[in-house]
């Protein structure tokens, strides 16, 4: 069996570490009972007056081959065959109670004695020969991760660049010999099982008649077919050493570049469609309050779990499951690459470092795949490829959007006396209320909507799904936009909501974004999750851009109050007042960072409310319909700065990008 060498080196390295240790474990089993073997022979040379016995422990011995339990036991069935038959014959010829000690000595012991001393001893060698490549090179590999990036010397880190490609270099080639002399001592084991039996076979036919009278013409057979068995191996063996030669050459003329790290940063070719992974990391291990140790170490993906395989090992173990786990790029220790793993309680899992650029964007890809469970899909990697494709897609802004001419101000005018607390901007100037009497002093905040990926499954699977805010989901909620007259999508990022106190003017929200801006700064919380804000005539819904769940769903007759920043424009907050069990309403503010306009924002949530309303009095929708631009499916096309007359596929294309 070989272990299977290809051109490609990382194909290479991963498959022929994950056999090493089983080629290893097979070479110290055939040691073992080799000298057994041979030990089991010694003493049928040496006891001329023991012969019975000694030929009955040969046979015995000659049996135990096939329960050796080799880890590679691939093409051994005409071996134990082959040996099956002989410890019959030895049983046989234990009758005849004599020997030939030269012709023993050299046909039966000293082929075994050569195949121990030649190839078992080859292979120890190579071992350590092997090792200690691998110790000079994991010492070049951690004088190259102790490189600073604040402070980079190019010719300091030029010659460490050199002194590890040159460690590779060594370490690749004694491990091509290395894995050469493990393949090629498959072939010889089987060889030198059979040949010191047909020496032995051989010269009791020859030195004893009777033995000859017996056998002859029944072993003749056997042993012809005996030895175009061994010619075969040992044409096979040749044919597979040649094809290594072959392949140790077109590896090592490859460029000099793939053994330097880093060499691509410039321009990397990052795969981030991965959902299983493999390679070498340095883990960050605390050895005191504030001492840090790293450990290079073996790291790999399978199925949601993080393993690391130490050396020596035969198997890897868990370190980090990840499910549900995010991950992100941290500055560390002046360290370069370095990315966290954090658990979905939010508490910090390990941190660990690649040793290039590219190794650590595909790392972060491929576990924020792996912990959205995609891996549990039917097609993984179709789901990973048209995840990806959707996020670059919904992170893009809009820009073709316009704002009409006094659009904001006609939309309020239209409004019913009823529905003076959703109006933007107060028509008269009032006093500004004191922040105690909007938001309770000291009331939480919270900073995240967190999308659990079993939503992300049960919307493959068909599950029902369960609304974060602790809302029930619509079972008719797919339907509810093409039933909607308006239609508009916007990509936010929320930044935080917290209750309040009153609904009854917008300083709420001012006091609200102020209060939200100022706890992100002091606690130091940057990263924000987007999502698409689709306003409906119905509802206000938060989708996920890459799973398209719905995180969060708000009536719009809920909604009480919305305005923009007055001086961040992009800055949009709504008030939302939500029934509570005891009969009693609670008043929440939600925040907002739009990538537009936020009056975009608050235009679109007053035509909702004026659709709505308008709704009630079939005239009054028939003549705000009239009054606004339609696309071709009956629904208002928003923010168009086109006007009514122009061509139709214009307006077309403006009504499909600000619907959903």
């Amino acid at each position: 069996m070989s272990l299977g060498l290809k051109p490609s080196l990382f194909s290479l390295f991963f498959q022929t570490r994950s056999l090493l240790s089983v080629f290893e474990e097979d070479a110290g089993t055939l040691t073992d009972y080799t000298n057994q073997l041979l030990q089991a022979m010694q003493r049928v040379y040496g006891a001329q007056n023991e012969m019975c016995l000694a030929t009955q422990q040969l046979s015995k011995q000659l049996l135990a081959y096939e329960k050796q339990n080799f880890a590679l036991g691939k093409g051994d069935e005409e071996v134990i065959s082959t040996l099956h038959y002989f410890s019959k014959v030895v049983d046989e010829l234990n009758l005849l109670h004599t020997e030939l000690t030269k012709q023993l000595a050299d046909t039966m012991v000293l082929p075994i004695i050569q195949f121990r001393e030649k190839d078992l001893t080859e292979v120890s060698t190579l071992k350590d020969l092997f090792g200690l490549a691998s110790n000079e090179h994991d010492l070049s590999m951690a004088k190259y991760s102790r490189l600073p990036k604040k402070k980079e010397n190019e010719k300091v880190k030029s010659e460490v660049a050199k002194e590890v490609a040159e460690a590779r270099r060594k370490q690749h080639l004694s491990s091509l010999q290395y894995y050469c002399a493990l393949n090629a001592l498959q072939y010889r084991k089987r060889i030198a099982m059979m040949e010191p039996m047909l020496g032995y076979a051989q010269g009791q036919i020859n030195f004893f008649k009777k033995g000859a009278e017996m056998f002859t013409k029944r072993m003749d057979s056997f042993l012809s077919t005996t030895r175009a068995m061994v010619q075969s191996i040992q044409e096979e063996s040749e044919a597979e050493v040649e094809k290594m030669r072959l392949a140790q050459q077109e590896l090592l003329s490859v460029d000099e570049s793939v053994y330097t790290p880093d060499f691509d940063v410039a321009a990397p070719a990052i795969n981030r469609n991965l959902i299983q992974k493999a390679g070498y990391l340095n883990l960050r291990n605390k050895t005191g309050l504030v001492t840090t140790t790293w450990e290079r170490l073996y790291f790999f993906t399978q199925g949601g779990n993080l393993m690391c395989q130490p050396r020596g090992a035969v198997a890897g173990g868990l370190i980090q499951d990840l499910d549900n786990c995010s991950v992100m790029a941290v500055d560390c220790e002046d360290r370069r690459y370095c990315f966290q793993i954090t658990t979905p309680t939010g508490k910090s899992g390990i941190t660990l470092q690649a040793e290039s650029k590219k190794e650590n964007e595909e790392w972060i890809c491929a576990i924020n795949n792996i912990s959205r469970q995609i891996y549990l899909t039917d097609n993984p990697e179709a789901v990973a490829i048209k995840l990806n494709q959707t996020a670059l897609q919904a992170v893009t802004p809009i820009t073709s959007f316009g704002k009409k001419p006094d659009t904001t101000r006609s939309s309020q005018n239209r409004k019913h006396s009823g529905l003076e607390n959703d109006k933007m901007v107060p028509n008269t100037p009032a006093k500004v209320p004191d922040a105690d009497q909007l938001i309770v002093p000291g009331t939480p905040i919270q900073f995240d909507i967190v999308l659990p990926a079993t939503e992300f499954l049960d919307q493959n699977r068909g599950g029902r799904r369960t609304n974060p805010f602790g809302e029930s989901a619509d079972e008719k909620q797919p339907n509810e936009d093409s039933d909607s007259l308006l239609q508009q999508m916007f990509v936010v990022r929320f930044l935080g909501s917290m209750a309040v106190k009153t609904d009854g003017t917008s300083e709420v929200i001012y006091e609200a974004m102020r209060q939200v801006l100022a706890a992100r700064a002091i606690h130091n919380i940057f990263r924000t999750t987007e999502s698409h804000l689709m306003v409906t005539s119905k509802t206000l819904r938060l989708i996920d851009p890459q799973t398209q769940v719905t995180r969060a769903s708000f009536e719009l007759t809920s909604v009480t109050q919305f305005a923009a920043h007055q001086e961040n424009k992009r800055l949009v907050g709504f008030v939302v007042r939500v029934p509570e069990s005891a009969g009693e309403e609670s008043l929440s503010t939600y925040v907002f960072e739009s990538n537009t306009e936020g009056e975009k924002i608050c235009y679109a949530i007053s035509l909702g409310k004026d659709i709505i309303e308008a709704q009630k009095d079939p005239e009054a929708l028939a003549q705000l319909m009239l009054s606004m631009p339609l696309t071709n499916d009956g629904k208002f096309v928003l923010l168009n700065d086109q006007p009514d007359g122009e061509d139709g596929n214009s307006n077309e294309n403006k009504g499909a990008e600000s619907e959903a």
